[in-house]
């Protein structure tokens, strides 16, 4: 039996066939339409033209799916859609063509949340992992820390008070010139600066607690990059994203660091489409590898929204039996957590 995932919440259109077989785990395809191109002429994500891409290539991309796989819809033992956290419009349209398929075919229809199905891309490449688990969630949206006590039960320990770690990337990204989205450019441009070049305030919130705020340390950044613009001086690119990089970088580490010692964890993983960025995950494993604690990570190519991570999620909610019929709704919010 396979499980069919959809994933529409923001900016990518993906269906994936994932097998029952092995605990969920196997990929037999992953398709994705991204619509970057599109966006990039905005400086970032436009809501309505997103939600009109994925109408135009949710069907397309769910029959390739399946034909990639070697599946029909009626080998499709369960569907699983991301229903929450995201962008409204987008998350409706995977939402409803699911709850379309499910009931026009008989297939029982599972909800997945979204920051879980970010977790779950770890499943798909650590065979042996399982809970319990220390994770961190790092993306555009969220910047958060879970106590995961069993595959569908999370508890936040620790998150951001205000931005996320991705958003703040593009933001500064987009001023020193660089092509929405900008954290893989930032990535690359960071080897070649110097961190220790721009004085910048953490993001890692004072005291015995796994917070972060971002907003400080972007208006850190704009107000160093406006002076000196001021000044008639064009600030060194390298420099800022080396300095700003590593702010973040050393953040994380350092609440991370935190982390292990409060839950006595032995396994961290990290997630979301930030935690690609090179820097954090090297930094991640040097920790991990100090405190004697397992490091897993996604591949890059999971690190994105993806819908075999909805369908690895997917499967543990099958088993729960957490169901949906055709009232399921999309939420904007987080709202388990």
């Amino acid at each position: 039996m396979y499980i069919l995932g959809i994933e529409s919440s923001c900016d990518e259109t993906s269906a994936a066939v994932v097998s029952m077989e092995q605990g969920g785990r196997r990929i037999l395809s992953n398709i994705v339409a991204s619509q970057i191109e599109t966006h990039r002429l905005y400086g970032g994500v436009v809501p309505e033209i997103a939600s009109r891409a994925h109408i135009e290539a949710i069907s397309s991309i769910t029959y390739e799916a399946l034909a990639t796989a070697g599946v029909t819809i009626k080998d499709i033992g369960c569907i699983a859609v991301t229903s929450h956290p995201g962008l409204i419009g987008a998350l409706l349209v995977g939402v409803n063509f699911a709850k379309s398929l499910a009931f026009a075919n008989k297939i029982p229809l599972v909800p997945v949340n979204h920051v879980k199905a970010h977790v779950a891309a770890a499943y798909l490449e650590y065979p042996t992992l399982e809970p319990p688990f220390t994770a961190l969630v790092v993306s555009g949206g969220h910047t958060s820390v879970y106590s995961v006590t069993d595959y569908t039960d999370f508890r936040e320990i620790g998150g951001t008070r205000d931005d996320a770690a991705g958003e703040a990337f593009d933001k500064i990204g987009r001023v020193i010139g660089m092509p929405y989205p900008a954290g893989a450019a930032m990535d690359k441009l960071a080897y070649e600066g110097n961190s220790d070049a721009i004085k910048l305030p953490s993001p890692a919130m004072l005291g015995d607690n796994l917070d972060f705020s971002f907003s400080g340390l972007k208006t850190a950044a704009l107000n160093y990059i406006n002076s000196e613009r001021q000044k008639g001086s064009e600030p060194n690119a390298a420099d800022i994203t080396a300095s700003y990089t590593r702010v973040i970088v050393d953040a994380l580490v350092k609440k991370m660091t935190l982390a292990i010692e409060k839950t006595d964890t032995k396994r961290l993983v990290l997630a979301g489409g930030v935690a690609a960025n090179s820097h954090i995950r090297t930094a991640l494993d040097k920790l991990c590898k100090e405190k004697n604690v397992e490091f897993c990570k996604p591949s890059l190519a999971l690190c994105s929204d993806n819908a075999a991570m909805v369908a690895a999620a997917g499967y543990f909610e099958y088993l729960k039996g957490n169901f949906a019929d055709t009232s399921l709704n999309a939420s904007a919010l987080d709202e388990e957590y």
